[in-house]
């Protein structure tokens, strides 16, 4: 009887130690910014320029360069 309370006991021992160990998950070190956040960046920049014609395209290309440039100091 012993045995099987060893084999029991075995494998509960085993579940708990796997259970605690987590996978090592990586992120990546500099994602980048996300359409939705460059649109609402390069929206505030719109605003500050009173929301004038022909900037639309300046205003993305400069939130999108500003959020990489964030990103990429704080993985640093």
């Amino acid at each position: 009887m012993n045995s099987v309370i060893d084999i029991k006991a075995n494998s509960k021992a085993k579940a708990t130690s796997s259970a605690r160990r987590s996978p090592s998950v990586k992120k990546p070190a500099n994602p980048e910014p996300s359409p939705e956040a460059i649109a609402a960046a390069a929206y505030y920049r719109a605003e500050r320029r009173g929301f004038s014609p022909g900037g639309e395209l300046g205003d993305w290309l400069e939130a999108e360069r500003e959020l990489s440039q964030m990103s990429t100091n704080s993985g640093q």
